[in-house]
């Protein structure tokens, strides 16, 4: 009796959950572990990759002495489809109860609540402070992340485990 309920349920907890997502909500997720995850936008990388690339066609097409051949073409293919990759792959912050995550250059890293010293907020700047490691900063500026909800969300994160929080 308790698995055809438990099936029900799991099917209409799927219809539910693609209706959310069609609304742009998140999903419904029964005991599991509730998280937060914001993510922001990368231009910096990507605008200066093509600008190196322009930079890199301009030089070589004035030599007479360099032949534009095959390499060539996929260098700047190459270079093209790294400036995609990072406009597509969005940097984001996901706060959970015990831990925060957050994507790096050397991939998915995650802090535990005994790993942060503090957490600072500034306008347009979130910085959290490890007690290994660099700090990991959010900025509105060069990652377009909204410092002003990942401040509110972080600040709630670090009373309830007891990590110095400053807002300057």
């Amino acid at each position: 009796m308790s698995r055809s309920w438990e099936r029900k349920v799991r099917k209409n907890m799927s219809v539910v959950n693609k209706q959310r997502k069609k609304q742009g909500n998140g999903q419904i997720v029964f005991n599991a572990e509730k998280s937060e995850k914001i993510v922001g936008r990368n231009y910096i990388a990507p605008i200066m990759l093509i600008l190196f690339i322009g930079m890199y066609v301009f030089l070589m097409s004035g030599s007479s002495e360099f032949k534009m051949d095959t390499m060539f073409w996929v260098t700047i293919g190459c270079y093209i489809l790294l400036a995609t990759l990072f406009f597509f792959r969005r940097p984001y912050i996901t706060i959970g109860k015990d831990y925060v995550q957050s994507r790096r250059l050397t991939g998915d890293k995650r802090i535990p609540v005994s790993g942060i010293k503090g957490i600072v907020a500034q306008k347009g700047y979130v910085i959290v402070e490890q007690h290994k490691g660099g700090n990991w900063m959010f900025s509105k500026l060069t990652n377009r992340f909204p410092t002003d909800e990942i401040a509110e969300k972080l600040q709630v994160f670090a009373q309830a485990n007891g990590i110095p929080f400053q807002q300057k």
